[in-house]
């Protein structure tokens, strides 16, 4: 019981560190801010995590957690390379949009400083998914190729559509008229009619 505890507790602080970051700014942020906004003691925060590094490391690796299970995982069961690209872009428009995860995901995009080793184990499961994708790009092209020469790399497309996507929490607003149920056939008719066309 006092471990499901702790292992809660971890994740509100990720979450109210993650929000704060997000806010204010990562160096405007303070341990004082994160312990304040839990109304922890400093020292109750430093009980679960040792610095703000290791905090924002943290949930980052969270956020690639988020997307190995919420995106990749689904989609790599699925035969059809067009059909797991149309799956892999509403998957993970709906996991930046997603409001109990907005802050986590926000922050695996935004580029803070992290120590070189935490940097280095965060890009390398960035780069395996860019690989991911890069190799699915390649794939829809390739069954495309009969109709069309593909003019796109993969690589070019892979980096075309993260930006679309990782993107959208610059300007989504919930209430806006560009809803999730808007956004993908939009964004993948984007894809297909520009980059497979």
């Amino acid at each position: 019981m006092a471990r499901d505890t702790v292992v809660d507790s971890r994740q509100e602080i990720l979450r109210a560190a993650a929000r704060l970051f997000q806010q204010r700014g990562y160096d405007a942020t303070s341990m004082n801010d994160v312990a304040a906004a839990l109304k922890l003691s400093k020292g109750g925060l430093y009980h679960h995590f040792q610095s703000k590094d290791e905090i924002l490391f943290e949930i980052m690796d969270h956020a690639m957690e988020i997307t190995q299970e919420r995106v990749l995982n689904p989609v790599r069961g699925i035969a059809d390379p067009e059909e797991r690209l149309r799956a892999l872009i509403r998957l993970h428009i709906e996991v930046v949009l997603s409001p109990r995860d907005r802050e986590i995901t926000v922050m695996l995009h935004e580029n803070h400083p992290l120590p070189p080793a935490l940097r280095k184990r965060i890009n390398s499961r960035k780069k395996d998914y860019v690989h991911f994708l890069e190799s699915l790009m390649a794939e829809v092209q390739e069954k495309a190729r009969h109709h069309a020469k593909a003019r796109v790399s993969p690589r070019a497309a892979a980096f075309a559509l993260l930006g679309m996507i990782n993107w959208i929490y610059q300007w989504y607003k919930p209430e806006g008229e560009l809803q999730a149920q808007n956004l993908i056939p939009q964004f993948t008719d984007l894809i297909f009619g520009g980059i497979f066309a």
